[in-house]
């Protein structure tokens, strides 16, 4: 079933970035997409309705969508059209008969600089780094170093406020999963189990903060780029299975 929700949360991905038109699809156009997605598989957002401590209102959308220095948590607005050369976060979590998936990746908006295309690329090795060491026997350190010591040779920064996440009968579940740690430490991987791998990449410094006006969305303390890439993986006897690619590439 977890399975089933990844390829709902992956078709919607890859629909959004399909969608985006430069200077003319907003942010809640792409949300709008995901919905659509959605109740095409008769599948629930994971995030619509979700409520944070933080927070005195229920999250009203089906997406969290992060534009160029929001590091994750954007809020998507119909007045927030989006412009070439910008990047996009499209994070988004779904379930199916109760069990959950939630991926995210991070996209150009027409042509991009060198300097962000590099960004994405790393964040993305990054994340599959990680993916790497979720093996029986090994433990959350190995998967936090591997994510950790690839960003940094790129000399760029590992978001240490946000991290990972256990996900199954809901969307947030333990352990955490930082994106930065030491191999050996935290706790052991067994088989059976299911997280969320999702390194949050920096060009700048590593700081997350809230900006005045807006409770949801984290931003760069120094307003770099940043980069989110996820995926929920299962912890198997033969290695990791990840269960938030499309269909044509899943089991």
């Amino acid at each position: 079933m977890m399975r089933l929700a990844g390829r709902v949360v992956a078709e919607a991905l890859a629909a959004m970035a399909a969608a985006i038109v430069p200077g003319t699809t907003t942010t809640l156009d792409l949300d709008e997409v995901a919905a659509e997605v959605l109740r095409k598989h008769g599948a629930k957002s994971a995030f619509m309705g979700y409520q944070p401590s933080f927070s005195d209102v229920p999250y009203k959308h089906n997406t969290c969508l992060s534009v160029n220095d929001e590091i994750v948590h954007g809020v998507p607005a119909k007045n927030r059209v989006l412009q070439a050369g910008e990047i996009i976060s499209l994070d988004m979590g779904a379930s199916v008969d109760g069990w959950f998936a939630d991926a995210a990746v991070t996209v150009p908006v027409g042509e991009i600089s060198s300097a962000a295309k590099n960004l994405l690329l790393v964040t993305r090795e990054a994340l599959y780094k990680g993916i790497a060491q979720a093996r029986p026997g090994n433990t959350i350190g190995d998967i936090g170093a591997a994510i950790q010591k690839h960003v940094e040779r790129s000399r760029y920064s590992v978001v240490r406020d946000l991290v990972g996440h256990g996900i199954g009968n809901t969307v947030h579940e333990e352990p955490q999963v930082p994106n930065y740690g030491r191999p050996g430490r935290g706790e052991r991987l067994r088989a059976g189990m299911t997280i969320c791998i999702e390194p949050m990449v920096n060009i700048g410094s590593r700081e997350a903060i809230h900006r005045a006006g807006d409770e949801w969305t984290i931003f760069t303390g120094d307003r770099s780029l940043s980069a989110h890439f996820e995926h929920t993986v299962a912890i198997t006897e033969d290695g990791p299975d990840i269960l938030t690619l499309p269909a044509s590439e899943g089991k």
